[in-house]
C-alpha cells in the first residue's frame, strides 16, 4: 500500500514539474516574441518627415565700395525674391532604446533632434553694378547666407516646430499603445509613461 501511495505521489510530483517547466518555457517564448515585435515596430518607423512649410521673402541688397577714400563710392544693388520650402524631420532610425525582458519594460534612452532643411529658390531683379564694383560670387554668397539666417528666424517664430513635435508625439504614442497592449511598460529617460498625456508633457 505504501509503495502505491509513494508511486502516486512521485507521479504527481513529476507531472507538476513538467507542467511548471512547460509554463516557464511558454512564458519565455511569449516574452521573446513580444520583444521581437517591439524591435520590429521601432525599425518600421524609419525616417519620419513630420511637417513642411513655405516662406516667401523680398530682400533689398546693397553694397557700397569706397573709391579713393571717402570722396567717391561705387554702389551695387539688387532686389531678391526668395521662395523657400522648409522641411522638419526626425530620423527615428537613430532612436536609442533598451528592452528589459525581465521587467517587461521598453526604455527610450534618447530621441534624435529635429533636422531642419531649407530649400530656397532665388530670383534676382533690378541688378545694378558698375565696372569698379561688379557683382561677384561673394555677393551671391552673402545674399544666400543672409536669407538663410532670416528664414531660420522665421521658422523658429512659426508654429512649424510645434506641429513637428506634435507629429513626433503621435508617432511615439504607437510605442505606448504597443507596449500597453502586450502588458509591457514604457519609459523615457527612466521616467514611466503611464498614459499618453504624460508623453505629451515630456520635453522632447
Amino acid at each position: 500500500m505504501r509503495k502505491i501511495i509513494f508511486g502516486v505521489l512521485l507521479t504527481l510530483v513529476i507531472l507538476f514539474t513538467f507542467k511548471y517547466c512547460g509554463d516557464k518555457k511558454e512564458d519565455k517564448i511569449v516574452l521573446q516574441e513580444s520583444s521581437a515585435l517591439i524591435q520590429e515596430q521601432i525599425k518600421n518607423v524609419g525616417k519620419l518627415v513630420v511637417t513642411e512649410g513655405h516662406f516667401s521673402e523680398v530682400f533689398n541688397y546693397k553694397n557700397s565700395k569706397e573709391i579713393f577714400g571717402q570722396y567717391f563710392t561705387s554702389d551695387k544693388k539688387a532686389l531678391v525674391v526668395v521662395n523657400a520650402d522648409v522641411t522638419i524631420a526626425y530620423d527615428l532610425s537613430k532612436i536609442e532604446y533598451k528592452i528589459d525582458e525581465a521587467t517587461k519594460t521598453l526604455t527610450i534612452l534618447s530621441i534624435p533632434e529635429e533636422e531642419i532643411k531649407i530649400s530656397p529658390d532665388f530670383e534676382y531683379y533690378d541688378v545694378q553694378s558698375d565696372f569698379l564694383n561688379p557683382f561677384e560670387a561673394n555677393d551671391y554668397n552673402a545674399i544666400k547666407e543672409t536669407v538663410k539666417q532670416s528664414l531660420m528666424r522665421k521658422v523658429e517664430a512659426s508654429d512649424l516646430k510645434t506641429n513637428a513635435k506634435n507629429r513626433l508625439i503621435s508617432e511615439l504614442s504607437k510605442f505606448y499603445i504597443l507596449t500597453n497592449s502586450l502588458g509591457w511598460s514604457l519609459q523615457y529617460n527612466e521616467k514611466p509613461i503611464r498614459n499618453l498625456e504624460v508623453l505629451k508633457s515630456f520635453p522632447l
